[in-house]
C-alpha cells in the first residue's frame, strides 16, 4: 500500500535501519530545490553503527548464498508488482528532476542489476573469483606461505541522486563485500535506496544481507551526525558519489584508519571523425548516436557527453549540429525529447552573446527543452548542461586530446575503428572508459572497472597471516 503525504502535503520519507523499515514523521526538512516539506524519522546515532566487538551479520555467510539471495531480490523488483518501487517513482517526482517516464524506466531496469550473471561478474571482476571473500586463502609468496583474506568492510556511502542507478549498484557491491553499510540518502533521491532495502526485508526479513544495510536521510553537513559517526572506531571507509562540493566535504573526514573512496564528478565527451560525412544518411545516423550520448538522464549524469569534437569542414560540422538538435528532440529510454530541461539563465545569457559572434560561434536550437548546440573552434569556458552540447570543430581528432583530463570519464568514438589508434593516448590523459559513439549509457553493470578502479576490491579490508618459514 502506498503511503500518502501527511498533513499539509508533506511527504513521509522512510528510513531502514539494519533491515527494519521505520516510517515516522518526527523531523521536518525543506527541500532546497523545490521548497517541499518532507518528514523523516529521528536519527538515533547508536542505531547507525554496528559494534566492532562482534562480526557483521553477513561476515561469514557463504558468497553463493548471498548471490542466491540477491537473485531472489531481483525477482521481487518487478516494477509492476513491487509497491515500494511504485511508491518511490511517485514520491521522487517531488525531489528529482528526471520526470515520471524516465524515473519509471529507471525503476523497471533496476532488477537487472541483481541478475545472477551481473552479480557474479561484479564479484569476479573485482576479486578474481567468487570464493575470495569466503575466508582465508593460502598462497606461497617468494617461498613463504601466507593466508590472505578479503575481510568484510564497514562503509558509509554518501549517495548521489542524479540517477536512480546509484543505490542498486551500491547495494549489490556492498552485499558482495559481506560488510555492513550505511547509506546516506541525497535530497534529490530520498526514496530509491529504502525501496530496495524494504524489498530485501520482504524477501528475507532476517537474512544476514538484509541486516547488513541501513539507509537514512539527514541534511548533508550536519556535524552533530557526521562528526560522531564518520570515525574509524565505527567505519573503515567513506564512499562518496557526487559533485565537487560533496566530494570536498567528505574529504575533510579523512583520517588514519578512515579512508575516502571517491567517485568524483566527471565530464564525458564524444570524438567524431570525418567518416561521419560520407553521405546524408550517415550524418543522421551519427547525429542520433551523438544525441543518445547527450540526453540520457537529461544530461545530468557524469556519463553524458557535454562536449563533442567533430572532424570536418565548416559546412559539414554545421550540418551535423543541425542534425544533432533534431535528434536531441526525440524521446529516449532515459531522456526527454520535447519539454526537457533548458540551460540555466546565466548560460542562456552567455549563448546570446556568443550567438552575436558568428561565424566564430553559432547557436543551434532554442531554449524550449528540445535541445541546443553551441558550435565553436575551442571548448567554451562554461560547463554545458540542460540538454546543451558544445560541438567543437577540429582539423584532426588528435587535436582534441589536449582537452582531455583526469576529469574526463567516458569517450564515445565514431567510427569505432578509430578507437584502437586513440585509446592509449586517451588513457594516458586520464580517461576511464572508451566506447563506440551512442553507447556511453548502454553499458551493462557487472565485471568492469568504475572510475578507473574496482570498487569492491577497494572496499575490502585485506588482511594477511604470515606463516614461519621451515
Amino acid at each position: 500500500m502506498l503511503h500518502e503525504p501527511v498533513e499539509g502535503g508533506r511527504i513521509l520519507v522512510p528510513h531502514v535501519i539494519k533491515g527494519e523499515p521505520i516510517i515516522d514523521a518526527a523531523v521536518e526538512h525543506t527541500l532546497r530545490a523545490t521548497g517541499d516539506v518532507v518528514m523523516t524519522p529521528a536519527i538515533d546515532l547508536d542505531s547507525l553503527i554496528w559494534s566492532r566487538r562482534e562480526p557483521g551479520p553477513a561476515f561469514d555467510t557463504p558468497i553463493a548464498e548471498i548471490v542466491d539471495f540477491l537473485v531472489e531480490v531481483g525477482k521481487a523488483l518487478d516494477f509492476d508488482r513491487n509497491p515500494h518501487l511504485q511508491e518511490a517513482a511517485v514520491r521522487n517526482l517531488r525531489c528529482n528532476t528526471l520526470g515520471a517516464r524516465i524515473l519509471e524506466n529507471c525503476y523497471r531496469d533496476i532488477a537487472g542489476f541483481f541478475a545472477r550473471d551481473a552479480v557474479e561478474a561484479e564479484a569476479e571482476g573485482s576479486l578474481g573469483s567468487l570464493d575470495t571473500v569466503d575466508g582465508w586463502n593460502t598462497r606461497v609468496v617468494r617461498g613463504q606461505r601466507v593466508d590472505i583474506r578479503a575481510f568484510p568492510p564497514r562503509v558509509v556511502h554518501i549517495l548521489a541522486g542524479n540517477a536512480p542507478i546509484v543505490p542498486p549498484i551500491t547495494i549489490v557491491r556492498g552485499a558482495i563485500s559481506k560488510g555492513v553499510h550505511l547509506l546516506k540518502m541525497p535530497s534529490n533521491d530520498m526514496f530509491t535506496a529504502t525501496a530496495l532495502l524494504r524489498t530485501m526485508a520482504d524477501v528475507g526479513p532476517n537474512h544476514p544481507v538484509t541486516r547488513s544495510f541501513s539507509a537514512a536521510y539527514w541534511r548533508g553537513g550536519d556535524a552533530a551526525i557526521e562528526g560522531n559517526i564518520f570515525r574509524s572506531q565505527y567505519y573503515d571507509k567513506l564512499a562518496v558519489w557526487g559533485g565537487d562540493a560533496a566530494v570536498r566535504h567528505a574529504m575533510k573526514y579523512a583520517a588514519p584508519g578512515f579512508e575516502i573512496i571517491s567517485f568524483d564528478p566527471k565530464v564525458s565527451i564524444s570524438l567524431i571523425g570525418n567518416e561521419a560525412f560520407a553521405d546524408a544518411g550517415t550524418v543522421r545516423d551519427v547525429a542520433a548516436r551523438g544525441a543518445a550520448d547527450v540526453v540520457a538522464f537529461n544530461q545530468d549524469a557524469c556519463s553524458c557527453a557535454r562536449f563533442q569534437f567533430v572532424e570536418g569542414s565548416d559546412d559539414e560540422v554545421d550540418a551535423y549540429c543541425a542534425a544533432l538538435v533534431a535528434e536531441m528532440a526525440r524521446d529516449s529510454h532515459y531522456g526527454t525529447g520535447e519539454g526537457g530541461p533548458v540551460p540555466p539563465a546565466p548560460v542562456l545569457e552567455e549563448l546570446d552573446m556568443l550567438g552575436l559572434l558568428e561565424p566564430i560561434y553559432r547557436v543551434f536550437g532554442q531554449p524550449d527543452g528540445r535541445g541546443m548546440v553551441i558550435r565553436s573552434g575551442e571548448p567554451v569556458a562554461f560547463n554545458p548542461g540542460g540538454k546543451l552540447v558544445n560541438v567543437v570543430q577540429v582539423a584532426s581528432l588528435a587535436d582534441a586530446l589536449q582537452h582531455v583530463t583526469v576529469a574526463t570519464q567516458s569517450v564515445g568514438v565514431f567510427p569505432p575503428a578509430r578507437i584502437a589508434d586513440l585509446r592509449d593516448r586517451l588513457a594516458g590523459a586520464g580517461v576511464q572508459r572508451i566506447v563506440g559513439l551512442g553507447n556511453i549509457n548502454s553499458g551493462k553493470f557487472g565485471g568492469t572497472p568504475h572510475d578507473g578502479g574496482w570498487p569492491v576490491h577497494r572496499m575490502m579490508h585485506w588482511v594477511m597471516t604470515e606463516h614461519p618459514e621451515g
